[in-house]
């Protein structure tokens, strides 16, 4: 594994795998990895012949009050974790070298789908993520780009500005990967204190009570939006920052007076504990057939699993 620290060198080694033949996927990451992080190399590994892993805590997708300066980090640990699965290049740029004039000048902007959501209570987040990925898609060049479902909101963004600014990359989203106890996984679980930790999968377990409605017949976008609300409130250690239904390829909302559930949607939340900001969600179909729910997979000894059905 070939570590590189410059965009020209990352740029020269993509070209010559590119001469030879091979297809080159990427992993966008900021780090700290975990065993979501781990499914997505294993599936750039599995689908492409040359893997880049980026490692990159990107400044201008965090706020003034956000958590840059504390976000975890593990230099060596994501080295280990890249050399042993089996990573090309790890790409580890310095901010100076990905923001050479400081504050970019140039900001990539993606209208509609940044609205609600997250983009709610970080409305400079999504332009700072589509800034810095598409300079990774410009770098590395024609790829398939993979990212977790966890981050619901952050794929169809992603997917859309590649389309948008006609990059020649593919975005592969993969399955949202849980602890054992159902709480997704991510970097920032690591802030969680051990009454946040014990209470946490609450989160998840409000979405499968969501599905459970859904299962049973409930059709109303607001009544499951309650439900979630209903059971987080009941957590001491949780206060919930939004729950909404959209469809799952536009992100249009669901809601509002007469609305009924059909087709295929995402149940999206995010929720604080103490310090600590958590988002999750499932994907719902309703169908002829009856109702699916997908809700990622767990990380076990014997690999990834997938959540059962509500």
């Amino acid at each position: 594994m070939r570590v590189i620290e410059t965009i020209e060198g990352l740029r020269a080694d993509c070209d010559a795998a590119r001469r030879t033949g091979f297809t080159v996927g990427l992993v966008p990451t900021m780090g700290s990895f975990h065993a979501g992080h781990r499914s997505l190399i294993a599936a750039a590994r599995a689908e492409t012949d040359f893997v880049v892993v980026s490692v990159f805590v990107n400044p201008t997708q965090f706020g003034p009050t956000e958590d840059l300066s504390a976000y975890p980090r593990d230099d060596d640990g994501d080295a280990a974790t890249t050399r042993e699965a089996g990573v090309d290049v790890l790409f580890r740029p310095s901010v100076g070298a990905m923001y050479p004039t400081g504050t970019p000048q140039t900001i990539v902007h993606v209208a509609g789908l940044t609205d609600g959501m997250c983009g709610t209570t970080r409305p400079t987040h999504f332009d700072g993520v589509c800034t810095v990925v598409a300079k990774l898609f410009s770098i590395v060049g024609p790829a398939r780009a993979f990212f977790g479902r966890k981050d619901f909101q952050q794929l169809a963004v992603v997917r859309q500005m590649a389309a948008d600014l006609n990059l020649p990359v593919s975005v592969v989203g993969c399955p949202l990967v849980r602890e054992t106890d159902g709480l997704a996984m991510s970097s920032r679980n690591a802030y969680l204190n051990p009454t946040e930790r014990a209470g946490a999968p609450a989160l998840h377990a409000a979405l499968v009570s969501a599905a459970d409605v859904i299962v049973a017949g409930e059709r109303r976008p607001a009544a499951v939006v309650a439900e979630i609300a209903a059971n987080i409130a009941m957590q001491p250690v949780m206060a919930l920052e939004y729950a909404e239904v959209r469809d799952a390829e536009s992100l249009r909302s669901l809601e509002g007076p007469g609305a009924e559930l059909r087709g295929s949607f995402v149940i999206a939340v995010a929720a604080r504990l103490g310090l600590t900001r958590l988002i999750d969600n499932v994907v719902v179909t309703i169908s002829g057939t009856g109702v699916t729910v997908d809700a990622g997979v767990r990380a076990t000894t014997d690999g990834p699993q997938p959540v059962a059905n509500p």
